[in-house]
């Protein structure tokens, strides 16, 4: 059997399929039981999991840019390829993940994001999403003012059906500096938590909780847009070398640092589009809460830090704007990502993960798609005030629920 790059999930299949066509596409899904499309195996969930056919989108490699600044990718483009096709065109993205080596459209379905409190997750650039369904009908829906329906399929965590490819607004290319600022103390952090992600276009907050600070601040600007320098005023000091987010690693795949400008593409991510991550040797888990909770997420994760210290690696704190996507966690408000990158180590991860979940449900927070949990369903699904209308459009679409696995099985369960 096949496992996710982490190594932390073994496939419940070993048959894997890459059709080269929609027809092929279509023909499968008609004739199979059970159907799930996987993209570059990122997730740290078991969404992508199937115990029927899995499907490898690897050979929809198309790329092609369309008036108004839009760009057309098949389903197994990478965000990596993406970005140095655009650039070559004078285009871009609005944001990017950490990390660049990430399918497009695995990325949107499971509301993967950069960080930076005006900017939406990376579903928020899809204009239009192409799919086969359960029944093997070829479906597109579009953006409309008159008709929300995309909101629902874009972050759709592969129930709909099989994505082909998606269309995204794009944007005329720009410059990004980036600068790492340590030891911002905590409690002024809290303080002015809201201006300190306003800070820069993207900010993104890295801890390992051993200590009353931040212990790095990755600030991105871009050199279109003015900034507050508002980091060294409440007491941060400018990093005088090159950093890796785990301090004591060389930065050497990290992108470029000490303010040097460069495109877009080769800054908001963490790491180098040329740098090839082996197998993870790691876990993650992420949890989102709106930014006044998140604070109080912060305060009373400092508590028991004893505990998550040292089955962590590091935590990263990042902002998401609001957005309309049914399935977002971000849906009708921005919210603020808090991240852990776990050793791998899972009944020791498991234990503290139960602890610093009560915390995340006693404040309304819900967790990623993507990531670890031990959350059920049951305790954060009413989170989403979509939930009915998204499951009643995947009823429609997937009435043989050919795309449910054992994860959509416990969503939709719990959709009252």
């Amino acid at each position: 059997m096949g496992r996710n790059w982490a190594g932390n999930i073994e496939f419940s299949s070993d048959r894997v399929v890459a059709p080269a066509t929609v027809e092929e596409l279509q023909d499968l899904v008609h004739r199979e039981r059970k159907v799930k499309a996987q993209g570059t195996r990122h997730s740290f969930s078991s969404v992508a999991d199937s115990d029927g056919v899995i499907v490898s989108m690897e050979r929809f490699q198309s790329m092609e840019m369309l008036p108004g600044g839009r760009v057309r990718v098949g389903a197994g483009v990478t965000y990596g390829q993406l970005a140095l096709f655009l650039h070559e065109k004078g285009w871009a993205l609005h944001n990017l993940a950490s990390l660049p080596h990430i399918s497009v459209i695995g990325a949107c379905a499971t509301a993967t994001h950069g960080s930076g409190v005006a900017n939406g997750n990376l579903a928020t650039s899809v204009e239009s999403v192409t799919f086969v369904d359960g029944l093997g009908r070829i479906q597109t829906y579009v953006r409309s003012e008159v008709d929300e329906a995309l909101d629902g399929a874009v972050v759709a965590l592969g129930a709909l059906g099989v994505v082909t490819g998606s269309v995204l607004q794009c944007e005329p290319t720009y410059e990004v500096a980036q600068n790492v600022y340590i030891d911002l103390p905590l409690n002024e952090c809290l303080e002015n938590f809201e201006e300190v992600g306003a800070s820069a276009y993207s900010v993104s907050l890295f801890t390992t909780w051993a200590r009353p600070v931040i212990d790095q601040v990755w600030v991105k600007r871009r050199l279109d847009r003015e900034h507050a320098d508002l980091l060294a005023e409440l007491g941060a000091e400018p990093a005088r070398r090159k950093l890796h987010p785990l301090a004591e690693m060389d930065p050497v795949n990290c992108t470029e640092q000490m303010g040097v400008r460069g495109p877009w593409h080769e800054r908001l991510p963490h790491f180098k589009m040329e740098f090839t991550p082996s197998a993870g040797e790691e876990l993650q888990s992420e949890f989102f809460l709106p930014p006044i909770q998140a604070c109080r997420a912060i305060e009373a994760l400092q508590g028991f830090a004893n505990e998550i210290t040292p089955a962590l690696f590091v935590s990263e704190i990042r902002f998401v704007a609001e957005d309309g996507l049914w399935m977002s966690p971000a849906f009708a408000k921005g919210v603020v990502g808090i991240h852990f990158t776990w050793r791998k180590d899972w009944e020791r991860v498991r234990r503290v993960l139960t602890k610093i979940e009560q915390t995340i449900e006693r404040l309304g927070g819900v967790p990623h798609w993507g990531k670890l949990t031990t959350m059920a369903p049951q305790e954060y699904i009413g989170e989403y005030p979509m939930r009915r209308a998204f499951k009643q459009m995947v009823d429609g679409h997937d009435p043989e629920h050919k795309f449910r696995n054992a994860y959509l099985d416990s969503l939709f369960n719990a959709i009252d």
